[in-house]
């Protein structure tokens, strides 16, 4: 059994903030903006939070009418890619983790427990993993059928290189958010961030987790069985 860990959600560069995270460690997971043709993609504004409020409230007035890149997804529990990821993705087997976590900042609160950072905010135990490049025609039509709600499939094209991923029946959007990082300056002297020293003690690796490239794999048994109990718990 192994775990990888996935940054998702919108960012400063792609969708230029946050997600929001509220007093008490609960959250909003907000998508990045779709940047491909997709007819049933929902708008920022058409989506209801789990607040009960449009997702357009906490980002830019600009996005309010711009569809969402779903992905990850929770109702189908998919997750895809056609580019470099792809290939940590085709790694993941039945039973192993795919962790996603997002940059969050306060909403409304100056709550230090929940500062702008990064966060564990959902994961999926892997169920199978599609590779679109092995599949003929009629099975890729197939699986768009049993899949409508994966970002890529609501594209309606470009399938070639795509990988989906499915979770099973034990994988959840988290209830309340887990702080991971710590900002540390690199070579151009930004802030950016990285594991802080408790995570990397807990997952048994180290470094900056800053970019989604590459992704980084969690393979010690003793730090998945941490792992599953800290996400258990949120």
């Amino acid at each position: 059994m192994k775990a990888l860990l996935l940054r998702v959600g919108i960012d400063k560069g792609s969708g230029g903030t946050y997600g929001p995270i509220f007093e008490d460690g609960s959250f909003e997971f907000v998508p990045i903006p779709e940047t491909y043709r997709s007819c049933t993609a929902t708008t920022y504004g058409e989506r209801i939070g789990r607040k009960g409020k449009p997702l357009s409230t906490y980002v830019p007035p600009a996005l309010r009418h711009v569809p969402m890149h779903d992905d990850p997804e929770f109702e189908m529990r998919t997750y895809g890619d056609a580019t470099a990821k792809r290939r940590f993705l085709l790694e993941l087997s039945e039973g192993d983790l795919l962790v996603f976590y997002a940059g969050l900042k306060p909403f409304n609160h100056d709550n230090a427990e929940y500062p702008e950072a990064l966060y564990f905010v959902g994961y999926f135990t892997i169920d199978h993993v599609i590779d679109f490049n092995w599949l003929s025609a009629s099975e890729r039509a197939a699986y768009r059928q049993r899949y409508p709600s994966n970002a890529h499939v609501k594209r309606g094209y470009a399938f070639e290189n795509l990988v989906i991923v499915v979770g099973s029946k034990n994988s959840r959007l988290l209830h309340h958010a887990r702080l991971i990082s710590q900002k540390k300056p690199d070579t151009s002297a930004r802030p950016t961030y990285a594991l802080s020293p408790e995570m990397e003690e807990l997952l048994g690796i180290t470094g900056f987790i800053q970019r989604s490239i590459p992704p980084r794999f969690v393979t010690q048994a003793h730090n998945i069985a941490r792992l599953v109990q800290l996400l258990d718990s949120l």
